[in-house]
């Protein structure tokens, strides 16, 4: 049966907490049937948006005083990405592999609220309909990341082969880590960099390529059983992450709800077999301040109306959306993150008894 989360409330990673169980805090009150765990980039340069995936990675260096991860590229690294491959594939090898990639596991180190969930889940005994984890996109992560030369990794075919794959097993790492306390996992492939696809800087990354590789780790997430979302928190190519096989495209409706309009005729086919839009209403910027639900509520219609009118039925729309703030929440001020986290949950408590979801399971 195709996933019907009828406007259920999850969010994006990042939150502006130092601590992590008052992040924690934030993410049980909200997000009630499918919680998240936080990234804090202000805990640590640990948990910054690239450094906080880079474990396991070969030649993989951070530099703590400037905040940057770079990849030595210099001398002979043979033998460190053959060891690389050796552990993929016996992992992920689709004939042999056992699964298992603890060996690109994520620890406590360079993610406090990840193990600071574990511990509550393990401590209380708890369950919930869904969990949702999240990975920097390879795109977002090799276009951002760069060599020795400030040349970026993504033009290093060998380099970023490796953190594709490395990224792929961190998504299943964490699947499975969290698998006994829910009924289905989410797992989030962010992207926002592709808000910048198709401009000159960019303009010799093709979209064969970016499919592929966000297809890839989306096929890691998939050999677990679990949902592949894509987030981007700016306009982008959407039909990109319906081709790269999400089953959630996550976008800012806040700022760009009106560019999907231009997608429509992919986003038909793609919620008619069963795939799902994670609509972020609820802007994550100090604008945040001046929303109320009924407003936010208002603009998913206005959406969802648009969206009908070219074809899309707004009933089949409602059963396959989810609510989302617009974007992470790590760079802002607490107060604004914690009213974002609240708003999200009223909003979608406000659209499921409007379209009569009240007490229907997910």
């Amino acid at each position: 049966m195709p996933f019907a989360p009828r406007f259920l409330a999850t969010a994006i990673g990042s939150l502006p907490h130092e601590n992590p169980d008052a992040a924690l805090d934030i993410v049980m009150a909200n997000l009630p049937e499918a919680p998240i765990w936080p990234q804090l980039p202000r805990r640590a340069v640990t948990e910054q948006m690239e450094i906080q995936y880079s474990q396991g990675m070969p030649r993989a260096v951070v530099d703590q005083a400037r905040g940057k991860l770079i990849f030595d590229a210099t001398g002979d690294y043979s033998e460190e990405l053959a060891a690389f491959y050796e552990t993929y594939l016996t992992a992920m090898d689709p004939d042999t592999g056992d699964g298992d990639c603890a060996a690109m596991a994520i620890d406590a180190h360079h993610a406090a609220g990840l193990h600071g969930l574990l511990a509550r889940l393990a401590a209380g005994k708890l369950a919930f309909p869904l969990l949702k984890v999240q990975v920097t996109g390879p795109v977002s992560f090799a276009l951002t990341t760069t060599d020795q030369d400030k040349r970026a990794i993504y033009y290093n075919d060998e380099f970023l082969d490796v953190i594709v794959k490395a990224l792929a097993m961190k998504c299943r790492w964490q699947i499975r880590t969290f698998a006994p306390y829910a009924s289905r996992i989410i797992c989030f492939v962010d992207e926002p960099i592709l808000s910048a696809f198709g401009s000159s800087t960019y303009v010799s990354v093709t979209r064969d390529d970016v499919v592929a590789r966000i297809g890839e780790v989306v096929e890691a997430v998939h050999a677990e059983g679990a949902l592949a979302g894509v987030h981007c928190c700016g306009n982008t190519e959407w039909s990109i992450l319906i081709d790269a096989g999400a089953d959630i495209v996550n976008f800012d409706a806040f700022c760009y709800g009106e560019t999907v309009l231009m997608y429509a005729e992919a986003l038909k086919p793609f919620l008619e077999r069963g795939g799902c839009l994670a609509f972020g209403l609820v802007p994550t910027s100090a604008a945040v301040r001046e929303q109320t639900a009924e407003g936010l509520a208002g603009l998913y219609e206005n959406l969802a109306g648009a969206l009908a009118a070219t074809g899309i039925d707004k009933q089949l729309l409602a059963e396959r959306t989810i609510v989302t703030p617009a974007c992470g929440t790590g760079s802002l001020a607490t107060g604004d993150a914690e009213r974002i986290f609240a708003l999200n949950l009223e909003v979608s408590r406000l659209l499921r008894t409007r379209y009569g979801f009240d007490g229907v399971s997910l």
